[in-house]
């Protein structure tokens, strides 16, 4: 029974990624055969199993948009846990009984209820006597199960938890710097209290199982670390746990503290339960904590430095970040010099200045923190201009917190998303060159322009020490950057974000022009508008930003970084001119369907996402499936045709 609720999750996590991929990023990782073979195999393990997980794509859960979010009652209160610093005091705790020992994850406690087999309810802890009722979000988080084998009346406790890789992707997608999330807690938290459960479903709030309450005719064995395996078979995921003793707790902690850098998690600690049910029932409760379990926060690492520098980042909104540079100094296990201060009034209130000695942390052994400044000297040197581009700067009151803005609307780091554009894989196509990294390198002044993207190398050791890099990660960068100084003229005009121009728009234009630069960049109104699919919004962009002597300063010196191989223009090869195409379901001849869209595009033709009056192929090798795109096809009296008849239009051997 444990292999196959493992096999189940791993079917659940592949099938997923199969349609993720297909849908999103139009590849294929499987063929239509295999997918239906693993998702008939899911089907059959969930049947017997008669466990259905929330992120099953054997389910669909609708999305509900609610008022407000119900209070209730817990039936009995939802006490702290007492909790120390000291290990020997675990081993008190312990003495000589056997405990189970786990994360003490950080997000938000969330009680569950099944009955019949169903998800009945989901409420947070609240304030331990009151939670919020958030079944409906609930039912869309990653991994809890929608339906279980066990029919009677199930009541566990868990934690929602948004993991760092997801907490980092979400605030990456929010541009302005104040309203980014400031830990993975606070964006669980909200997530988790959404209104609308659609938003909740985009977040992936996993839950993770730390404690049974109630579960009726079940034999345990007497057994804390019983009732995680038996959950864990119901398919709940639950917390990593591992037994121990007094005299194992010390090496046990010693465990959990190694693994805490690799967790994608936030873990504020671990938690002690003594594994004999009866025996800790039987200890009762103080009026604050019950006395069977304990927590254990780590005690921060404190390292006393010297404060050498503020140094001050812009972001996109214009917003100005101090980040402390100080002595490096040893914390747990990693040599950190940095320490985001976030606002001028997290400066005030420690006294900050240059020259003072602070003492440093790191907030859940993860996150450079300063704890304290010992000598206070002062705020000072707050700078008048953006480091970036010299413009103005102004302190502004946001949130109750004094900041510092840059004023001047060109201001580089303003352009973010025109150098993200620019590195897509659509354009450029550099590897390692995320928002959130670009913004740090143009915070840091390497990148004013296009062209100094291929130059990184100059600002090699300083890059090295920035973090979240490293030696690895740059010398990775450098690879990519030099593969993409090879590319296709349509690939860079796209990556320059013309208004409306997109790279199937740009390869259109530069065959028109038999992709000769000169032709192109001077193209005229008129001329553009004869091509076909291009018309007089794309061509009056296109000739707009060409006449701007800076933007044409700019390709030139662009070009002269790269090397973009002649294409040979055949016209007799232009046989799909003016012809529309969808590509659907997987593909036999070729090795994905972008292979299959780039020949189409070559020879003239052009293809979209969904079928249209404007469509004259779909493409299926399904030519009989009731899909909806063969079903709207029909509809619209659309050919549909296989791969191997699209084939022989290319006059292609079989």
């Amino acid at each position: 029974m444990e292999q196959k609720t493992k096999r189940m999750h791993e079917l659940v996590e592949l099938l997923n990624k199969a349609r993720y991929t297909y849908e999103q990023e139009n590849t294929e990782i499987m063929s239509n055969l295999e997918y239906d073979r693993l998702y008939d195999e899911l089907l059959a393990i969930e049947k017997e199993l008669g466990t259905v997980m929330t992120s099953s794509p054997t389910v669909n859960v609708g999305y509900e948009v609610l008022s407000e979010l119900p209070k209730e009652q817990h039936e009995k209160p939802m006490l702290s846990l007492d909790k120390t610093k000291d290990v020997a005091r675990l081993a008190e705790f312990i003495g000589d009984q056997k405990a189970m020992i786990s994360w003490k994850m950080d997000g938000l406690t969330i009680v569950l209820t099944y009955r019949d087999g169903e998800l009945v309810k989901a409420v947070t802890r609240g304030n331990g006597e009151v939670g919020e009722v958030v079944t409906n979000n609930a039912r869309v988080f990653k991994n809890i199960p929608l339906h279980i084998g066990y029919q009677g009346e199930l009541i566990l406790r868990g934690e929602a938890v948004i993991g760092y890789h997801d907490f980092e992707k979400i605030n990456d997608e929010i541009e302005d710097v104040d309203a980014k999330y400031k830990n993975p807690r606070n964006l669980c938290s909200g997530s988790v209290r959404q209104l609308n459960n659609e938003i909740t479903a985009k977040r992936n709030v996993q839950f993770f199982a730390f404690s049974l309450v109630k579960a009726d005719g079940v034999d345990f064995q007497n057994s804390r670390m019983q009732q995680m395996r038996w959950l864990s078979l119901q398919g709940f995921q639950v917390v990593e746990n591992r037994p121990v003793t007094s005299e194992t707790v010390a090496e046990e902690v010693a465990y959990f503290a190694n693994k805490i850098t690799e967790n994608d998690f936030p873990s504020d600690g671990l938690v002690l339960v003594y594994d004999d049910i009866a025996y800790g029932q039987s200890l009762g409760t103080t009026a604050k904590f019950p006395r069977d379990s304990f927590a254990f926060k780590w005690a921060d690492e404190l390292k006393e430095t010297m404060l050498l520098e503020i140094e001050w980042s812009p972001s996109r909104t214009g917003l100005i970040n101090p980040v402390a540079i100080f002595e490096p100094v040893e914390l747990e296990g990693t040599t950190v010099s940095r320490a985001s201060v976030h606002n001028i009034s997290i400066m005030e209130e420690l006294e900050l200045g240059v020259g003072d000695k602070i003492k440093v942390y790191k907030a859940n052994m993860i996150i450079p923190q300063i704890a304290e400044n010992l000598t206070r000297s002062g705020v000072k040197d707050i700078p008048a201009v953006c480091p970036v581009c010299g413009g103005e700067t102004r302190i502004s009151q946001v949130n109750n917190a004094k900041s510092l803005y840059c004023t001047n609307p060109e201001c580089q780091v303003k352009h973010l998303k025109s150098y993200a554009l620019f590195v897509s894989r659509d354009a450029l196509n550099v590897d390692g060159l995320s928002e959130a990294t670009l913004e740090k390198l143009v915070g840091m002044g390497f990148i004013k322009t296009y062209t100094d993207l291929f130059h990184l190398d100059r600002y090699a050791d300083e890059i090295k020490e920035m973090e979240g890099l490293g030696e690895k990660s740059y010398t990775k960068l450098q690879k990519s950057i030099e593969s993409a100084r090879t590319t296709t003229l349509p690939k860079l005009i796209y990556g320059l974000g013309i208004a409306n121009v997109g790279l199937a728009n740009a390869k259109v234009i530069c065959r028109a022009f038999g992709f000769e630069v000169e032709k192109i960049v001077h193209a005229s109104v008129d001329e553009l508008s004869e091509i076909d699919g291009v018309g007089a919004v794309i061509a009056k962009a296109f000739v707009d930003y060409f006449a701007d002597e800076h933007h044409l300063e700019v390709f030139y010196q662009v070009l002269a970084e790269l090397q973009i191989p002649k294409e040979e223009m055949d016209e007799t090869e232009q046989i799909f001119a003016g012809i529309n195409f969808v590509i659907t379901g997987s593909v036999e001849y070729f090795s994905n369907r972008s292979e299959m869209k780039e020949l189409i595009e070559a020879k003239g033709g052009k293809v979209t996402g969904s079928v249209t009056s404007k469509t004259n192929y779909l493409i299926n090798n399904d030519v009989n499936s009731t899909s909806s795109k063969n079903k709207k096809a029909r509809d619209l009296g659309v050919a549909i045709i296989s791969e191997a008849d699209f084939l022989k239009l290319c006059d292609e051997t079989l």
